[in-house]
């Protein structure tokens, strides 16, 4: 989930990303589909391939899982044709939902985000309605044990980044997209690991959930769309307050 860092990272601590390791591994491919059937398969020619190549190996990837990837892409596999798909909507609360889908069949996505969202009593709405109050960006987390802060700070402005912000235990960077590539394959050649980078929504406005029952409401939609298999990426505009994100950790 992009649209809340903080729950990502307890997720990572709690493992729940090596138990899915199986769909980082098909979203990956996918990516890798589009980026090798767009700009070729060549990662010294293409450096949208070449960072989610890089990507694939921070999460160990099989070789064989990537090459396949590529080829399908280039149409030297079966199987690399993709459509892109976004849908808009309200959780719980009327917290704000974007859900990114790369597929092999349209129909099938669309009724799957349907009823996950019917599912949990959420809202579907227009296109551009919720995309609207979100801002595209560029987003790189890089753990602080990976390089000094100013040394980063100099790197990341020498390479046309936006921002740079500290949390507790990471850096995150905020680029424009169109410089998002070349930013990450900069900081990757200064011998900088990325903890996790991608194309993000960040939105213009928080919407603060501090009751327990609605976090859990909201995290559960969340985690059910992020399970189905043609979502690449869901977005979102909520901020839930650490004393509660502290008893959702322990239960």
């Amino acid at each position: 989930m992009a649209g809340h860092s903080k729950w990502a990272n307890i997720k990572h601590r709690k493992g729940r990303a090596d138990a899915a390791r199986a769909k980082v591994f098909s979203k990956i491919s996918k990516e890798i589909m589009v980026a090798a059937s767009g700009g070729g398969g060549n990662p010294d020619d293409n450096i949208q391939l070449r960072a989610l190549i890089q990507k694939a190996k921070s999460v160990s990837m099989p070789k064989d899982n990537i090459d396949r990837a590529i080829k399908k892409g280039t149409g030297e596999l079966e199987g690399g044709r993709l459509e892109e798909g976004s849908y808009e909507g309200y959780a719980a609360g009327g917290i704000a939902v974007i859900v990114k889908v790369l597929t092999d069949n349209k129909n099938r996505s669309a009724a799957a985000v349907r009823h996950a969202f019917s599912k949990a009593d959420a809202n579907l709405s227009e296109q551009g309605s919720v995309s609207r109050m979100f801002q595209r960006k560029g987003q790189i987390f890089i753990d602080k044990s990976e390089v000094e802060e100013d040394k980063l700070m100099e790197i990341i402005l020498d390479a046309g980044a936006e921002d740079m912000k500290s949390h507790n235990d990471q850096y995150e960077v905020l680029t424009n997209p169109a410089d998002f590539d070349l930013i990450s394959d900069i900081i990757s050649q200064s011998n900088i690991r990325l903890n996790d980078s991608d194309i993000t929504f960040i939105p213009d406005v928080v919407s603060e959930v501090d009751d327990l029952d609605q976090a859990k409401k909201i995290l559960n939609f969340i985690e059910a769309l992020e399970e189905l298999d043609d979502v690449q990426n869901v977005y979102s505009n909520f901020d839930i307050s650490d004393a509660i994100l502290k008893k959702i950790e322990e239960d």
